[in-house]
């Protein structure tokens, strides 16, 4: 059996809204203890946080009006799965950082929850851009999943120093999320098939190799990567391996249908209005998060705009690879 499907059945996929994880006991795979830091890659610099931690970025490309910030999803995945942007990027000339949160895996590692945050993810990011010279004139930040989450709460104490900001494949609210999740995807399985999951998950047998069995064939090759799972790219299966499991089933949960950890009650649906900066917001037709909701987010922000990736599910950067990077780079040009 190849890779990705070792590390799917051993690890699970974690992401946030977008894959199950296994419970906290699961063993970390050993490619996640193995694979060595890259501090000493051309453009990486490692940044000092509060508490005397360091967290990786890495600067691609030059552009002085054009700087963006990636902020990737889990909480606690990795950068990885964001390197299908290379292909585009570059020949456009813009200049974008990739960067590993507190907690995952290039950076300094995390196991105490008073570290699992949003406020103080908030700050580690505003660290990150003073590190970094970003600034008005040039600062844009792209948030996926989790992400979205960070990159809008920033926005909301911070929108002074942006430029543009792009909420990517994420909903303003995780009870919205949670009931998208069950009333419309759960409902679009089988029923007997979700009876089964349901039954797993009822008795906490996320562990369970027929978890993954179901879910692999009935949701995560629809919502999650349309791309059959044995073919899916390095990158991701990258970001999945080296995920910091503790930290994710701590804020996330450990169910796939819906969040029960620390951001179960997020939501912000209220306070869109205050974000006044540009903002390019991103869905999927196939999306683990309402496209619906997405599109009505663009419009209550008061300087939205709404990106629709029609082939796309929740990596639309590798299933609708196009329309996804394409739309970023018209935004950040327009921007400039």
């Amino acid at each position: 059996m190849r890779k990705a499907m070792s590390i799917i059945f051993s690890v699970g996929l974690l992401f946030l809204c977008g894959c199950a994880t296994t419970s906290v006991t699961t063993p970390v795979p050993i490619e996640q203890k193995a694979k060595p830091k890259q501090e000493t890659d051309v453009g990486v610099k490692m940044i000092e946080i509060a508490g005397g931690h360091k967290v990786w970025t890495k600067k691609v490309g030059d552009n002085e009006h054009i700087k963006l910030l990636l902020l990737h999803g889990g909480p606690g995945a990795s950068h990885d799965y964001f390197k299908s942007l290379d292909k585009y990027f570059p020949q456009e000339g813009l200049e974008y950082y990739y960067y590993d949160q507190f907690g995952s895996h290039n950076s300094d590692s995390s196991t105490n929850p008073v570290d699992w945050t949003i406020e103080r993810f908030v700050e580690e990011v505003e660290t990150v851009r003073k590190s970094l010279g970003l600034d008005p004139s040039n600062f844009f930040l792209l948030g996926h999943s989790w992400g979205g989450i960070l990159a809008m709460e920033y926005a909301l104490k911070y929108q002074e120093n942006l430029k543009g900001l792009i909420i990517s494949n994420m909903m303003a609210s995780i009870p919205d999320y949670n009931d998208y999740a069950e009333k419309v995807l759960g409902a679009q399985m089988p029923p007997e098939i979700l009876s089964e999951i349901k039954e797993l998950e009822a008795n906490k047998e996320y562990d369970n190799p027929r978890y993954m069995e179901l879910l692999i064939p009935h949701h995560y090759e629809h919502h999650v990567l349309r791309i059959p799972v044995n073919d899916w790219p390095e990158e991701v299966n990258e970001a999945f391996a080296n995920i910091n499991q503790d930290m994710y089933v701590a804020m996330q949960g450990p169910s796939e249908f819906g969040a029960s950890g620390l951001l179960e009650f997020w939501d912000v649906k209220d306070r869109l209005a205050e974000i006044k900066t540009p903002t390019l917001v991103i869905g999927a037709t196939h999306d683990t998060m309402d496209p619906d909701h997405m599109e009505w987010m663009s419009k209550e922000l008061p300087n939205g705009s709404f990106l629709l990736c029609p082939n796309g599910s929740h990596l639309a950067m590798w299933d609708d690879p196009d329309s996804y990077a394409n739309g970023i780079i018209s935004f950040l040009k327009e921007k400039e």
